[in-house]
């Protein structure tokens, strides 16, 4: 994803061997006559295995364009992928929760089986813990091998979780495979590129937190205070008429069954970002981590209040799950059916609403949430 999907594209791949002269062909979908941009080396090593990735930008598209594009180099070239930018208004996007797993298999037939359902997404979305261990290379294959035929036609955005800063042994590091893998919008930032960023899809502006300030904060200490006064000019400066969050870890705190020493109520990083979200006029926030579905509805100082931003925690659409672990919080609405299983997200966005469906992964609708906005004010229908 590009801080504008209207008119630029990121695209990044691996090879087998170092390629010479690597390009990608991009053209008018149909067309004959096409361009081409060079692209540059972006090799790096970790987890003992060297990656030949490779990365290219293309500029100055036309927006809500039909292209395609092809990777070439001196004697081969791929097969051609459609390529479509952003228009100015009403879209539909999949968002997928914590995809982390033991088996990429369930990870794999959720997302595939979404983008069958919803063959005009026009990009996709997950809420970081993609992979279980942030340094396993096998994962990060299987998790790509799981988008394929997804991740080649339409843009992602990526959320940093806790587990893609865990080396093989569990302890914690900086998230060097994730950092490396996804080249996103510049945040302006010295110390924190890539950790964080913003982008423009229609009508809506997408600012992605980053809640790893407790796994960071000892290799690089700020984190939480720079994207503070980050989201403020973030939001300040966007024109666009929905403004949404997205962000790993929860806002809320939870009891577990069996610990009655662990309260109920708003966890450290609701604290520190919710007065911000009302402050800012936030539309929706979606959060994960928890491995649940919940819909709180909308909370505004911390108690349930239409005038707040919608929040939903997304659930978990890997194989990593927590049966009976949570005791239902007050302002749950909607709570997935227990025992909960893997779950996919749409996000549609019209003039003058957004409407929000989760999904089990048979396909059945379990819950929806809609937002409208007519006079700058939304409300819950």
């Amino acid at each position: 994803m590009t801080a504008d999907a209207a008119t630029s594209r990121v695209l990044m791949w691996q090879a087998a061997s170092r390629l010479s002269q690597p390009q990608v062909e991009y053209r008018h979908k149909g067309q004959r006559d096409s361009l081409t941009v060079a692209a540059q080396e972006d090799f790096f090593t970790d987890d003992g295995v060297e990656n030949l990735q490779y990365l290219a930008r293309l500029e100055n598209l036309t927006p809500e364009t039909d292209y395609e594009y092809r990777l070439v180099s001196e004697s081969h070239a791929s097969d051609w992928h459609s390529l479509k930018t952003a228009g100015a208004k009403t879209f539909q996007c999949l968002i997928f929760p914590d995809s982390q797993s033991s088996d990429y298999s369930d990870w794999e037939n959720l997302a595939q089986a979404a983008a069958r359902r919803n063959p005009d997404a026009a990009f996709f979305i997950n809420m970081g813990d993609i992979v279980d261990n942030g340094e396993d290379h096998t994962q990060w294959q299987a998790w790509f091998h799981g988008v394929d035929g997804i991740i080649d036609r339409i843009p992602f955005a990526p959320l940093m979780g806790n587990h893609e800063t865990y080396d093989q042994n569990w302890k914690v590091r900086l998230p060097e495979a994730y950092l490396h893998y996804f080249a996103l919008p510049d945040n302006g930032s010295r110390d924190f590129a890539r950790y964080y960023y913003d982008f423009d899809y229609g009508d809506v502006h997408f600012m992605v937190l980053n809640s790893q300030w407790d796994e960071t904060e000892a290799f690089k200490p700020g984190l939480l205070e720079e994207q503070k006064q980050w989201l403020q000019q973030s939001a300040a400066a966007s024109t666009k008429r929905w403004q949404i969050v997205l962000i790993h870890k929860d806002v809320l705190q939870y009891r577990i069954t069996k610990r009655p020493e662990r309260k109920e109520g708003i966890s450290g990083l609701g604290e520190a970002f919710m007065p911000l979200f009302d402050q800012l006029g936030i539309d929706v926030v979606f959060t994960a981590h928890l491995h649940t579905y919940r819909n709180r509805g909308h909370i505004h100082n911390f108690q349930r209040d239409s005038s707040g931003p919608l929040y939903i925690l997304t659930g978990v659409a890997g194989n990593v799950r927590y049966p009976g672990l949570w005791v239902d919080h007050a302002l749950d609405e909607k709570v997935a059916p227990q025992p909960e299983t893997d779950n996919y997200l749409t996000l549609a966005a019209e003039e003058n609403r957004l409407i929000i469906k989760c999904f089990l992964p048979d396909g059945q609708e379990i819950d929806q949430a809609v937002v409208e906005k007519h006079d700058h004010s939304p409300s819950l229908s």
